[in-house]
């Protein structure tokens, strides 16, 4: 089989992509890497990229004003994101988003002693803070 190196990007969806932009920018501390506005904002995390589209502008063609063959794309409801996360700093998590005006949904101890706190982006994609033992991964 060939190789994988992993993940490289990860899409959401949202319909107001500066509310986008200000949770995770300002309040996850994303670099934005490139923005079109309207259409989308593309997130660097580490050595992932996070992409949020207007899921109704990526359901159309690419412009004529570039030569990117990007299949059209899009979905609907609420996706899900995680981020990984030492277990110490989880804590640390929870007080900025909370600090930020963002609720936490859910704060638990999965039976593997995994850590998870989920909140929701403003466009309501449920957005998880883990800590990598979920999947039995090294921090």
């Amino acid at each position: 089989m060939p190789p994988l190196l992993g993940v490289l990007e990860a899409a959401l969806y949202a319909d107001d992509l500066e509310a986008a932009r200000r949770f995770y920018a300002d309040v996850v501390g994303l670099e934005v890497m490139t923005a079109r506005e309207g259409r989308h904002v593309f997130f660097r995390c580490e050595k992932t990229v996070v992409l949020v589209f207007r899921a109704e502008a990526t359901r159309e063609p690419p412009p004529p004003d570039t030569a990117l063959p990007v299949p059209p794309h899009g979905a609907e409801g609420a996706g899900h994101l995680c981020f990984s996360v030492p277990m110490a700093a989880l804590d640390d998590w929870v007080e900025r988003l909370q600090g930020s005006g963002v609720a936490i949904e859910s704060d638990f101890i999965w039976p593997n002693g995994a850590r998870s706190v989920y909140v929701r982006d403003p466009a309501g994609n449920s957005v998880e803070f883990a800590s990598p033992k979920l999947w039995e991964m090294p921090e």
